[in-house]
């Protein structure tokens, strides 16, 4: 039995139209969903107001507090010194074994698990750390792929290329894998340890700073 001309060209074009707009949907859900974890909040400090967050569809509790307790890892300027532009400094990170090691010329500062992009991978490359925040809200992700993520509070923010950062983690305790959506999952001590320990400074009773041609970041190199 032969369909009609007119039943199947109504068949072929809805047929179509459901390529399109599931192809269009899927475009969509892609550009909706960002890279790296960019900074929402810009004021450095906890917000104790923000009690819930959400990680892979689960609700958890974020920090309500970020109490300090590494020392400012940050030699006394001398006359060959200029703070600010410590070029022994940098940080390697290793994706194929999943671990960042903090070199300062010839020593090792310290090594540690991480956890780099997994969907969304870390990016390769020689950058260096543009901005760093205390504490900051992260949210991304989209809620029809449920990667959709709400992450107040999250603790020592260091981002080395545009979104894409070395940051402290509360939601997961799964380091040596990949995890992240771009960013570099550190444990939130060795997090705060860096934070402190890298440049640009932050400034006595600042939350935030930003790196400049006089001030520039440590250099934070990625590889594979």
């Amino acid at each position: 039995m032969r369909l009609p001309a007119s039943l199947l060209a109504v068949t072929v074009g809805g047929l179509a139209a459901i390529f399109i707009l599931k192809f269009s949907l899927s475009a969509f859900v892609v550009s909706q969903t960002p890279v790296g974890c960019s900074a929402v909040t810009t004021s450095g400090l906890v917000d104790p107001s923000e009690t819930v967050a959400i990680w892979q569809n689960h609700p958890l509790v974020p920090p309500q507090a970020i109490n300090d307790s590494a020392i400012a890892y940050r030699p006394e300027p001398g006359a060959d010194q200029v703070l600010g532009a410590n070029n022994s400094r940098w940080i390697e990170v290793d994706l194929g074994r999943q671990k960042l090691i903090a070199h300062d010329g010839d020593q090792i500062f310290l090594e540690s698990l991480i956890s780099s992009g997994l969907g969304n991978r870390t990016p390769v490359g020689e950058y260096r750390i543009w901005y760093k925040i205390r504490s900051t809200k992260m949210e991304g992700g989209n809620r029809l792929t449920k990667s959709y993520y709400y992450l107040p509070n999250v603790p020592y923010a260091m981002f080395f290329f545009g979104s894409y950062g070395i940051h402290g983690t509360y939601w997961h305790n799964n380091f040596g894998n990949r995890m992240s959506h771009g960013c570099v999952n550190a444990p939130t001590p060795i997090a705060e340890k860096l934070f402190y320990w890298t440049d640009p400074p932050l400034p006595e009773g600042k939350a935030t700073v930003t790196a400049t041609a006089e001030n520039p970041g440590t250099r934070v190199v990625i590889h594979n």
